[in-house]
């Protein structure tokens, strides 16, 4: 049960959406998979790709959503049902199929006492089989609010597909990076790269003034900020019009801005960085650009907010910036990258070994079939 704000394949992005798409391939190597998601005219209402079967519906809202999903479920019989980040649509779910198990993913804190009330918190916690949390730092949110529920909930880490990604030593890597500053007119500089959506709590605004710091020591260097408002568009408001002026104290070839890429095109950016950066400003659960840029073999600079520094800390991949809203602290830490290009190297393929070992679609998707088997006997 996907949410209902994007659908399934991500045409037009998302973290729950990748997801859903990295681990199902594995699934349904072991069980039959239908996943609901939310329609959209680039794909087909119903249609079984690989095997698996995608139903999707046309819904004006969230309540709209799960009540056409639940009468789907009424209709049929489900063993497993695999809900995502809608603890509160377990209710509705449940009483379509009572005789199904259900699990929950988390990806937010989605138990927050703003976002859900105590009595329906309850019965979804008592209801579900076990919790999947995408960190710790979710996991100790809602164990933090509900002491009981502390057995079934589990952290799994996210992942991607390495194969996806060139690491940035390879010659491919150089290839895809030549071509891409090719397009945007840029110099032979270092690249800066930032994946984002552009919002005030992703901290895009602090990166360009830590650039105007960088472009100092380092004047050939580029920042380049893959990403727009929002998935699928390049609308334009408030906090994105304030980026573009902060952008207009940088020399112009010096920083582009892409707007929006579909995911399946974002992995060539990757190739084209040196140093990626995540500037979030708020407690973020943990964002999956980290297991990306692992991916392409970057170094990584974060900030210790929600679940981001438990990919990065110890593990000698990146840097964790001492103070996450400091725009000095985020050109100290580029500009110590950008001289010590070996120990750039160094944290690019412990990365890029993470990625490979840890952090792939084939464990996380190991994993979850571990707590589809520990349900028994459907």
């Amino acid at each position: 049960m996907c949410s209902e704000k994007l659908p399934v394949p991500p045409i037009r992005g998302g973290a729950i959406q990748l997801y859903i798409e990295g681990i199902v391939p594995f699934l349904i190597k072991r069980h039959q998979i239908t996943v609901f998601s939310i329609g959209d005219p680039g794909l087909k209402d119903h249609e079984t790709v690989n095997g698996v079967e995608y139903c999707r519906v046309h819904a004006g809202s969230k309540s709209e959503y799960v009540q056409l999903v639940s009468q789907q479920l009424a209709a049929r019989h489900f063993d497993i049902v695999h809900i995502f980040n809608r603890p509160k649509s377990l209710r509705s779910y449940y009483n379509a199929s009572p005789g199904s198990k259900f699990i929950l993913s988390l990806h937010n804190e989605m138990f927050a006492p703003h976002k859900i009330s105590r009595q329906q918190a309850i019965f979804c916690l008592e209801t579900v089989q076990k919790v999947i949390t995408v960190s710790d730092f979710i996991k100790k949110s809602v164990e933090k609010n509900y002491p009981p529920a502390a057995g079934k909930i589990k952290t799994i880490y996210s992942g991607v597909n390495p194969d996806e990604f060139y690491p940035v030593w390879t010659e491919k890597a150089e290839k895809i990076k030549q071509e891409i500053k090719g397009k945007y007119g840029v110099g032979n500089g270092k690249v800066v790269l930032v994946v984002t959506r552009f919002s005030e709590k992703k901290g895009v605004h602090l990166v360009l003034a830590a650039m105007e710091q960088v472009l100092k020591k380092h004047p050939q260097t580029i920042l380049m900020v893959v990403g727009s408002k929002w998935y699928g568009n390049n609308r334009v408001d408030d906090y994105v019009s304030h980026v573009y002026r902060l952008a207009k104290n940088l020399p112009e070839k010096q920083v582009i801005f892409t707007g929006f890429i579909p995911p399946k095109q974002v992995t060539r950016f990757f190739s084209a960085g040196d140093i990626f950066v995540c500037a979030s400003q708020w407690q973020e659960p943990l964002a999956r650009i980290h297991y990306e840029a692992m991916a392409a073999g970057l170094p990584i600079v974060t900030t210790d907010r929600g679940g981001n520094a438990e990919v990065v800390e110890g593990y000698g991949n990146g840097i964790i910036i001492p103070q996450y809203d400091d725009s000095n602290d985020f050109a100290w830490a580029i500009n110590y990258l950008l001289e010590n290009p070996a120990t750039a190297l160094a944290m690019g393929k412990r990365g890029r070994k993470l990625a490979e070992e840890r952090y792939n679609w084939g464990r996380l998707a190991g994993e979850i079939l571990e707590i589809y088997d520990s349900l028994g006997d459907y």
